[in-house]
């Protein structure tokens, strides 16, 4: 009886078999990774930080010029990434739901940010954009000046972080069921109606996390918008322009105490972009 309970029994389902090492040995070689990479970096700028007094540390990160910086930066970052936000959703929509000629060359430029080399954009940019530019040559005359200011920043970072968005909300919208707007429509929904009630709630978790994603790009931007801003102080002075500023007047504490406090920006910035995502993980369904 025994014996035959035992043939019954189904046999124990063997742990499948691992392509690399198991657990320990790969999250040892992860943190030793990380910590060459990204840990050590950052703790010897925050080692550095440290050689000031609390006076010195926040007379250097609290000065006119600096905070000049910082309302500069993150307000360009805001402005350019709410920008993005409108127009990434269109660019998203119109490679989502319509066939046209040219369609693979529209969806590979989304991506040409990604690839240009952040000088090369800032130098397209000011060519364009100056008033002896193809553009600005007949802007100017009228008033209304692009390059040099904190205008040009904001194109900038508009360039750089539409990709962001646009690569964010387009598999979402790929993913989204059209038989609900079909529904909707079917009901006597208007085009408005269809969008407010059914399609944005759907891609809302998207769209904020390609609007962290694109705010936290520009805060970080250095290449493309040194050539455009015009870097006057108070006035079009971004924060990263202000590191490299006191590392060539040998300020190295007064740099890494600014650098500090954008890095603690960006790290805030980061458990936000995450929080997001996986908060667009539980909307969309799929495993956190």
């Amino acid at each position: 009886m025994l014996s035959s309970s035992a043939a019954a029994a189904p046999a124990k389902r063997r742990a499948p078999a691992r392509v690399l090492p198991g657990f320990n040995i790969t999250l040892g070689y992860t943190l030793m990774y990380l910590s060459l990479i990204v840990l050590i970096p950052l703790s010897a700028l925050v080692f550095k930080t440290f050689t000031l007094t609390w006076d010195q540390f926040w007379s250097a990160v609290t000065g006119p010029r600096v905070m000049a910086s910082y309302r500069l930066t993150f307000g360009a970052s805001l402005i350019a990434a709410l920008v993005n936000v409108v127009f990434g959703l269109l660019v998203a929509w119109v490679l989502v739901r319509y066939q046209f000629f040219g369609k693979k060359v529209v969806d590979a430029l989304v991506d040409l940010p990604f690839a240009l080399p952040t000088a090369v954009a800032g130098i397209s940019l000011t060519a364009l954009l100056a008033g002896n530019g193809w553009v600005g040559q007949y802007l100017e005359p009228l008033g209304i000046q692009l390059a040099f200011n904190p205008n040009g920043i904001v194109i900038a970072l508009i360039f750089i972080g539409l990709p962001f968005v646009v690569r964010t909300v387009q598999p979402v919208l790929e993913d989204a069921e059209k038989e609900l707007e079909e529904a909707a429509t079917c009901l006597g929904a208007s085009r408005w109606q269809t969008f407010s009630k059914v399609i944005f709630p759907s891609i809302a978790p998207a769209l904020l996390t390609g609007f962290a994603m694109a705010f936290a790009r520009g805060v970080g931007e250095y290449g493309s918008v040194i050539f455009i801003a015009g870097n006057m102080p108070m006035i079009s002075e971004i924060t990263p322009l202000i590191i490299i500023g006191k590392l060539e007047q040998y300020d190295y504490a007064g740099a890494t105490a600014v650098a500090t406090v954008m890095l603690v920006a960006s790290f805030i910035l980061l458990l936000i972009i995450n929080g997001l995502q996986a908060w667009q993980r539980r909307h969309s369904g799929a495993p956190v």
